[in-house]
């Protein structure tokens, strides 16, 4: 009997050491996994983060040269705003001396007619 007592301790230890060898197996093999996990989620982030960066300075630069091309565009508008303002100045002085004109000129008529029709 006493032989069947070791023997089952020896079954035992041996599963025992079954038993750690198995754990250890996975927690060797949960901890690559985890650590495989991790670092393709650190590097997919380092990614996604670098996109953010390069798409951010792509669309940084195309609002700086809209607001460029926008910005000389209203010099120019502005510019033509200017000349027209003094081109309709200069035509108001005209048309007022062409008033002033015609009516001196419709004074002067009547008199012109009355020496025709009496001459």
């Amino acid at each position: 009997m006493h032989y069947n007592h070791f023997q089952t301790l020896e079954e035992i230890i041996n599963m025992e050491n079954v038993y750690s060898v198995i754990i250890t197996a996975i927690t060797v093999l949960g901890g690559t996994g985890a650590w495989r996990y991790y670092e393709k989620r650190a590097l997919n982030k380092d990614r996604d983060d670098e996109f953010i960066r390069h798409d951010c300075k792509d669309r940084i630069s195309k609002l700086e040269a809209l607001l460029e091309n926008s910005s000389k565009e209203k010099d120019e508008l502005r510019n033509m705003v200017l000349e027209l303002t003094r081109e309709v100045a200069a035509l108001s002085v005209k048309v007022e001396f062409l008033t002033k004109e015609n009516d001196k000129l419709e004074k002067a008529l009547p008199k012109t007619k009355k020496q025709i029709l009496n001459g």
